[in-house]
C-alpha cells in the first residue's frame, strides 16, 4: 500500500483533529482494563463479534485523554477496514507504526490498539517485538478465543494481561435505556417497567447495538451477526468447505441453550464423523457462540470424559434460530444466570446424582464448591417444587460437600425455607441481576 493510503485510513478512524464519539461506559470492563493499563503487559480484549470490545478502546483511551496523554501519541487501527482487505501481514503492522511515526511524530512511548487482530497471521511476532522492545504500549482486540488463549499463550508466554468480553448483562442492558434500579424500593416503584424490560432482554438478547434499534429491524441485525460471526470467525478461519452444516449445528446448540451433548451424540444427530462433530463443537467454542461446563467430578479424566452442557452466548441469537412457539423460558432463565454467572467471574459446573436428579450450577469459589443453584420459572408446583430442591441433599451427599450454600433462582416471590434438612435460599431472578 501506498503511505498516503494508510496514512487517510489512519487518519479516518483516529481522533487527532476530531473528538471521540460519545459511548457508554461499561463499567466491569473499563475499570479492569484501567487497571491493566498500568503494567508494562500486552492487554488482550477478547469476546464474541459485536460485544462492545471497539467501544471499550473508545473508552480507554478517553480516560487517556483525561489523564492529559497527547491525541498523538495514540493510535487506533481498525483491521477490519476494506481498505486493508489485501494486504494484512505483519509487514502491514511495521509500516502502519512507521509511517504513524513519521506524520505524527508521538513525543514519548505511544499507545497503540489493534482492532481485531486476528485478522493479521503471525501478528503475535510483531507483538512480541514491540513487547521485548518497550517501543509502544499494545492494547490488543479479537474474536476468536483459539487464537486468544493457546496461540497468544505460546507465543507470548506470560506477557499478556487478558479481559473477556460478553453481551450485555441485564443491568448494563437497563443502563443503555437509562433506566436505573438502587434498591428493592426502586424495583418496586419501577415494576411494570423492569418486567417488560426483562422480556425484551430474554427475546432480543444483550448485543450493545441492537439498543437502538426498533424491534422490527432486530432480527435482521442478529440475523446479519450470525452470518458473520459463523464466516468469518469459522469458515474463513478454518477454511471450510460445508456451510449449511456449520449453520445446522449452531442453530441446533444456540436455540436448544443448556443442553447436555456430547461428541458422540452430535455425531449420530447429524449423520457426520466423530472428528467432524468435535471440531465444529471447538469452532463454535473459539468463536464465542456457545460455553462448555463439565459435569463436576474429583477426578479430572472422568470431568474430561463425561458429556458437557453448552450454552448460548445470547438469547436473540438463540431466537432466531428457533422454531415457533417453542417453550423455552426455563432453559432462558438458566442461561441468563449462567451468563451472569461467568461475568461475574466465577468457574461454573453442572451435576447429575446417581437417580438422575440434575443440578444446575455448581459454583467454584476460592478453589472450592461453595455454592449450589437452582434454576426454574416457579416452585409453586409441589412436584417441580420436590425435583429441584431434591437435587441438592443428593448432591452434597453424593461428593461429600460442606459449608455449601443452596441457592434457588425463579421468578416467584417468596420466603425463605427448609428442605431436607437444609435451609435454601430463594431469590427473584430481577433482584438477583439487578440489585
Amino acid at each position: 500500500m501506498e503511505n498516503s493510503d494508510i496514512l487517510e485510513i489512519l487518519n479516518d478512524w483516529n481522533f487527532w483533529k476530531r473528538e471521540l464519539p460519545t459511548t457508554f461506559e461499561r463499567e466491569i470492563y473499563d475499570e479492569k482494563i484501567d487497571s491493566f493499563m498500568a503494567y508494562d503487559e500486552v492487554i488482550v480484549i477478547k469476546g464474541i463479534r459485536r460485544s462492545g470490545k471497539s467501544t471499550l478502546m473508545i473508552n480507554q483511551i478517553n480516560k487517556l485523554l483525561a489523564r492529559g496523554v497527547d491525541k498523538k501519541e495514540i493510535l487506533f487501527v481498525n483491521l477490519e477496514d476494506p481498505r486493508f482487505i489485501n494486504h494484512l501481514n505483519i509487514e502491514l503492522l511495521q509500516k502502519i507504526k512507521d509511517i504513524y511515526l513519521e506524520y505524527l511524530d508521538p513525543s514519548s512511548k505511544p499507545y497503540i490498539f489493534l482492532d481485531e487482530i486476528q485478522n493479521i497471521d503471525a501478528w503475535e511476532k510483531w507483538v512480541n517485538k514491540e513487547y521485548e522492545l518497550k517501543s509502544s504500549k499494545i492494547v490488543l482486540s479479537g474474536s476468536n478465543s483459539s487464537m486468544l488463549s493457546s496461540e497468544i499463550a505460546s507465543s507470548l508466554g506470560g506477557r499478556y494481561l487478558s479481559v473477556e468480553v460478553n453481551p450485555l448483562s441485564f443491568k448494563e442492558f437497563l443502563f443503555f435505556k437509562n433506566i436505573n434500579i438502587t434498591s428493592k424500593l426502586d424495583m418496586v416503584d419501577k415494576k411494570i417497567v423492569l418486567n417488560r424490560e426483562f422480556e425484551n432482554y430474554l427475546r432480543d438478547g444483550g448485543f450493545p447495538k441492537l439498543v437502538e434499534y426498533d424491534k422490527s429491524d432486530k432480527k435482521e441485525l442478529l440475523n446479519s451477526y450470525k452470518d458473520s460471526i459463523l464466516l468469518k470467525d469459522i469458515v474463513a478461519r478454518y477454511k471450510l468447505k460445508d456451510f449449511n452444516r456449520l449453520e445446522e449445528i449452531s442453530a441446533f446448540l444456540l436455540s436448544n441453550s443448556g443442553i447436555i451433548q456430547s461428541t458422540t451424540k452430535l455425531k449420530n444427530s447429524f449423520h457426520i464423523s466423530f472428528d467432524m462433530a468435535k471440531s465444529y463443537l471447538e469452532y463454535l467454542k473459539n468463536a464465542y457462540m456457545i460455553h462448555e461446563i463439565k459435569k463436576f467430578d474429583y477426578s479430572l479424566k472422568k470431568q474430561n470424559a463425561n458429556e458437557k452442557k453448552y450454552y448460548s452466548i445470547d438469547l436473540g441469537l438463540s431466537n432466531i434460530l428457533r422454531v415457533p412457539n417453542l417453550q423455552t423460558r426455563g432453559a432462558d432463565l438458566e442461561t441468563v444466570v449462567f451468563l451472569e454467572l461467568i461475568r461475574r467471574g466465577y468457574k461454573v459446573y453442572y451435576y447429575k446424582t446417581s437417580n438422575d436428579l440434575e443440578c444446575d450450577f455448581l459454583v467454584e469459589k476460592e478453589n472450592k464448591i461453595q455454592i449450589l443453584i437452582q434454576v426454574c420459572k416457579t416452585l409453586k408446583d409441589d412436584k417441580t417444587r420436590k425435583r429441584e430442591l431434591s437435587s441438592f441433599s443428593k448432591t452434597i451427599d453424593e461428593l461429600k460437600l460442606k459449608d455449601v450454600t443452596t441457592l434457588v433462582i425463579t421468578q416467584d416471590n417468596f420466603k425463605n425455607e427448609e428442605f431436607d434438612s437444609l435451609k435454601i435460599r430463594q431469590i427473584n431472578i430481577l433482584e438477583w441481576l439487578v440489585i
